[in-house]
């Protein structure tokens, strides 16, 4: 399999907005309800536009295809919490189901924060991203919180790479 990785373009916008669903279809199904789902495949081409918007802003994410197409993404970018534990964030990494442990997420982590100290927000039941973040020289740090209602109060937890690994 060859996979190859770019900067996403505004002619993505749709396969990437798809594809995020996809992902989070894939990741998150057993924690949220089919209409969680419904709702994001109603509202697909505000999304699509919101992508335009984000991009034409500079906020670019990176992706990776194969010759099927697009298979992952991921962005990272200036810290979001005022408590921040570091100055980078990673704001997302997804890759579609039938690619983890090929070696996708790990090309996308390299290419959006390389081996800078950051940290993330991640599921608190999502045991794979755990080890693969712990795999990378993340560590929870204890902070947790609740996501908005939108995504039904869902626990997630902070974990942070504290500096160069190697």
């Amino acid at each position: 399999m060859t996979i190859s990785l770019r900067p996403a373009t505004l002619d993505d916008a749709e396969a990437v907005t798809r594809l995020h669903l996809r992902c989070h279809e894939e990741a998150y199904g057993r924690h949220l309800p089919p209409e969680f789902f419904a709702r994001r495949r109603e509202t697909l081409p505000e999304r699509v536009e919101g992508f335009r918007r984000a991009v034409s802003a500079g906020h670019v994410p990176t992706v990776t295809y194969d010759a099927s197409g697009l298979i992952g993404l991921a962005a990272a970018g200036p810290a979001q919490d005022a408590d921040a534990p570091a100055e980078l964030e990673l704001n997302m990494i997804y890759t579609i189901e039938r690619v983890h442990g090929s070696g996708v997420g790990q090309l996308l982590l390299d290419a959006v924060i390389g081996r800078r100290a950051a940290y993330l927000w991640v599921l608190e039941d999502n045991p794979r991203a755990h080890a693969f973040y712990a795999r990378n020289g993340f560590v929870p740090d204890g902070t947790r919180k609740l996501m908005d209602e939108d995504w039904y109060r869902l626990p997630i937890v902070r974990m942070v790479r504290p500096g160069e690994v190697s």
